[in-house]
C-alpha cells in the first residue's frame, strides 16, 4: 500500500498536536480531510481531558494575520459549531479576538483556547521556537495568477475559453494563463473531461474561493491601493457620479447597496486611475485635517469583464465579499456572509 502523502497542512497539524502535550490534554488526529456535508475539513481531532472527550472539525491555516482572519472565520462557520482553527502562530491580539468569538484554536507554539465546561484551556503569549517559514504557493496564487483565479471564480465557464481571451478578461499577459491553468490542474481544481467539447471544468470551487480570498488579502489587495484620501463627509456618497469617471463602488459602499445592511465607514472605489475631476469635486485631501476625516480608498481595477447589469456601478460581488473579509471588522465579516449567501454561493454551484 502506498504511503499517504503528507501535505504542509498535515505537517503543521502534527506539529500543533505535539505542542499540545504540555497543555494537560490529549489531542489525537482521528481522520484527515473528512467531508462534512458540503464542507471539507482538514481533519477531525479528538481532545481528551479526564473522562471528557470533544471532537473538533479542524481548519488548518499556515499563516494567520488580521487581513486573513475573516476568510478563516467563514470556513470555520461552514464546518459547524465544533470547529477548531489550527495554525503556526496566533499573536496575542488575534488570540483575544478568537477567544471573544468563542473559537477554539491551537498553534505550534502551544497557544490554545478550548472551552467545553468543565474544561477550559486558555494560553496566549507563547513565542514560536523559530520564525514561521514563508508560505509557499503555486504560481496560480501569485498576484497575476490571483487575477486569473478571480476571473474564473466570477465566470466558471471561462475555463474553456482560449488562453488569449481569458488573459484579456483577467488583465494579464497571455503567458500567465499558460502557467495558471496547468498549476490548477496539478492542484486538482481543473480537470479535463474526456469525450466532450469544452473539456475543462473547475472543481472544488468553494475551497478554491476560500484559498483565493485568503491569498488575495495578503498578496494582491495591498497592490491595488492607488491612494487613501480624506473628505469632509461620507453623506450623499450614493449620489457621486462614478460612471462619469469610469469608477465602481467596492468594499463597504458596494455592500451597503447589495444588502441595505451596512453603513459604510470607509468609501472604496475601483478605477484605472485616481479620478481627478471627482477628487476635486469631492475635495479629496491626502492628509487628514479638521473637517476632512472621512476616508476614501481608491483601488486599481484589475479585471476586464462586465459585472452584473443589475448593479453596473459595483465591482463583482466576489470582490466585495473578499474586501469585507480583509478588513477584519466584525460587522463587515457578518455582511460578507450575507453577500456570500445571496450573490456568491449560487454561481459557484452552477459553475
Amino acid at each position: 500500500m502506498d504511503k499517504p502523502i503528507l501535505t504542509p497542512e498535515h505537517m503543521l497539524l502534527d506539529a500543533a498536536v505535539e505542542a499540545a502535550t504540555g497543555l494537560g490534554v490529549t489531542v489525537q488526529v482521528v481522520q484527515r480531510d473528512p467531508q462534512l456535508g458540503r464542507a471539507r475539513a482538514d481533519a477531525l481531532v479528538r481532545v481528551t481531558h479526564g473522562g471528557q472527550e470533544v471532537l473538533y472539525a479542524v481548519e488548518v491555516r499556515r499563516t494567520l494575520h488580521p487581513a486573513t482572519l475573516g476568510a478563516a472565520l467563514q470556513q470555520l462557520e461552514r464546518l459547524g459549531q465544533q470547529a477548531m482553527l489550527v495554525t503556526d502562530y496566533v499573536a496575542p491580539a488575534l488570540a483575544d479576538e478568537l477567544k471573544a468569538r468563542h473559537i477554539a484554536f491551537l498553534d505550534t507554539a502551544g497557544n490554545a483556547y478550548f472551552e467545553q465546561p468543565p474544561l477550559l484551556i486558555w494560553v496566549k503569549g507563547q513565542k514560536p521556537a523559530a520564525k514561521p517559514a514563508a508560505q509557499t504557493a503555486g504560481r496560480a496564487f501569485q498576484p497575476t495568477g490571483l487575477q486569473v483565479l478571480f476571473t474564473l471564480l466570477c465566470n466558471p465557464q471561462a475555463v474553456n475559453r482560449p488562453y488569449r481571451e481569458l488573459a484579456e478578461m483577467a488583465g494579464v499577459a497571455h503567458g500567465t494563463v499558460g502557467w495558471v491553468i496547468p498549476d490548477l490542474q496539478q492542484l486538482g481544481y481543473v480537470r479535463d473531461l474526456k469525450g466532450k467539447r469544452g473539456t475543462r471544468r473547475l472543481f472544488e470551487l468553494e475551497r478554491l474561493l476560500d484559498e483565493w480570498a485568503t491569498t488575495y488579502a495578503r498578496a494582491l489587495r495591498p497592490r491595488t491601493l492607488l491612494g487613501r484620501y480624506y473628505v469632509p463627509t461620507l453623506e450623499g456618497w450614493k449620489d457621486w457620479p462614478l460612471a462619469e469617471h469610469g469608477a465602481l463602488w467596492g468594499g463597504e459602499p458596494a455592500a451597503a447597496v447589495l444588502t441595505d445592511y451596512l453603513r459604510p465607514g470607509v468609501l472604496t472605489l475601483y478605477a484605472d486611475k485616481v479620478p481627478g475631476l471627482l477628487a476635486a469635486r469631492q475635495k479629496f485631501m491626502k492628509e487628514p485635517e479638521p473637517g476632512h476625516t472621512a476616508v476614501v480608498e481608491v483601488r486599481k481595477r484589475f479585471w476586464n469583464f462586465p459585472g452584473d447589469p443589475r448593479h453596473n456601478n459595483l465591482v463583482p460581488p466576489l470582490l466585495v465579499y473578499a474586501d469585507l473579509l480583509a478588513t477584519g471588522d466584525a460587522r463587515c465579516i457578518e455582511t460578507a456572509k450575507m453577500i456570500y449567501d445571496a450573490y456568491v454561493a449560487r454561481p459557484l454551484t452552477e459553475g
